[in-house]
């Protein structure tokens, strides 16, 4: 018995011993591989030289020059933040650890070629991301532009002047082949008083860079409107004009810290005397697939106020009007007792297609006095053949023949009610 006991002894010290053995092996095992991964962590790129990345970046611009498509630029770490530790995240995502400070580079020039030496990439960049939207005020114009015009505006609220940058006009299509233009800039409802730029000798894109001061309060500031007229001095030193810029201030964020750089194309302007009581100007247009019936009323000229009542404003009043039934009127803003106001404001009526030929727009010019007291300037209707003719019945017809487009028009206002 006592030699079976220890053989059971021996067998069982044995099995103990393996055991032991064999988990000693494992946790040196384990051991060797956490200090494997960690040293792979601290290298997640191959370190280069500078030969290496030169060549790479070669390599990379015959690439972009070979293909359309986008190619990534490389972010690399230069070899001063070498000693700092990185905690590997996610693919190319790094983060530095606070505890160990890294050291600074040693003072002393240091070429660029020195400094690449022993960088590593790890990232890249989209140069596409980065890009500026490209500006083609300068290359796209339409059929029949006849130029346009480049200006900027800043108002100075504590001294209370309006500062104007008349900066360049370009594709001006003048009658005869030399052109020396210039420009009067009115700042309405002023029309007595203009400023007026130097004159560019021979050109049809003049470069101006000047600057110009009105003096206009706050209050009054909205109500203003910006007019550029540009026109050529001929060989016998008389001035013809070749297209003008409307640019009302109601609509602009003007202040001190935001100067607006605008452009406009120029328009040709209406020679023809106005009529009795005035004209009015406004576009329409027709979307057939929304059924929606688009009146931008642009401007007036001409009018006949009422100098023996004090006028508070003018405004225009644009009605819908389905077989004389009154559908839906919408208004514009009253700006101050002016002859030639300007307001450039869009109005949308929901109108089914089939209603076009019963359906007419009636525009009509008032003058508010104090008090509630309104006087009717002047009046104009657009519509089909059942209610007008002439130049209304044609710009509707016009409207419809072009949907989705403006069509912009003169008309001369009645004073019939």
């Amino acid at each position: 018995t006592e030699q079976a006991v220890a053989v059971a002894g021996g067998v069982i010290g044995g099995i103990l011993l393996f055991v032991l053995l064999g988990i000693t092996a494992y946790l040196l095992w384990k051991k060797f591989c956490r200090l494997f991964s960690y040293e792979k962590l601290i290298n997640p790129v191959k370190t280069t030289n500078a030969n290496a990345i030169f060549q790479d970046q070669a390599n990379s611009e015959i690439q972009l020059k070979s293909t359309s498509r986008s190619r990534s630029v490389p972010f690399i770490i230069p070899p001063t933040l070498h000693g700092r530790d990185w905690i590997h995240l996610t693919n190319e995502e790094q983060v530095q650890e606070d505890s160990d400070p890294y050291m600074t580079p040693l003072p002393g020039p240091r070429s660029s070629f020195h400094s690449l030496a022993g960088a590593y990439v790890v990232g890249t960049i989209n140069p596409d991301l980065y890009k500026f939207p490209e500006d083609k005020s300068e290359t796209d114009f339409p059929d029949g532009n006849i130029g346009r015009l480049w200006f900027s505006i800043e108002y100075e609220q504590e001294s209370e002047r309006l500062l104007v940058s008349l900066i360049k006009v370009r594709k001006l299509q003048p009658p005869a082949d030399s052109c020396s233009p210039f420009v009067k800039i009115y700042l309405l409802p002023d029309e007595r008083s203009y400023l007026q730029s130097k004159t560019k000798r021979k050109t049809l894109n003049p470069q101006f860079d000047e600057n110009f001061v009105f003096q206009v309060s706050s209050k009054m500031l909205l109500q203003r409107t910006l007019k550029f007229l540009v026109y050529r001095v001929d060989k016998q030193r008389k001035h013809h004009l070749l297209g003008q810029v409307i640019f009302p201030l109601k609509n602009e964020a003007l202040t001190e810290d935001n100067k607006l750089v605008i452009w406009r194309d120029l328009e040709k302007e209406n020679l023809e005397p106005p009529s009795e009581y005035g004209d009015i100007q406004f576009s329409l247009s027709y979307n057939d697939y929304l059924g929606r019936l688009t009146v931008v009323v642009l401007r007036a000229r001409g009018l006949k106020l009422q100098e023996e009542s004090p006028a508070v404003g003018v405004y225009v009043k644009v009605s819908l009007m389905n077989h004389n039934k009154f559908i839906k009127s919408k208004k514009t803003a009253a700006l101050l007792g002016t002859p030639n106001p300007v307001y450039n404001e869009t109005f949308s009526f929901k109108a089914d297609q089939t209603e076009l030929d019963t359906a007419s727009l009636s525009l009509s010019v008032l003058q508010s006095n104090k008090g509630e007291s309104k006087l009717l300037l002047g009046r104009v209707v657009v519509g089909p053949f059942m209610y007008t003719r002439g130049k209304e019945l044609e710009h509707w017809n016009e409207m419809i023949s072009k949907p989705k487009e403006l069509v912009k028009r003169w008309h001369a206002l009645c004073h019939s009610t």
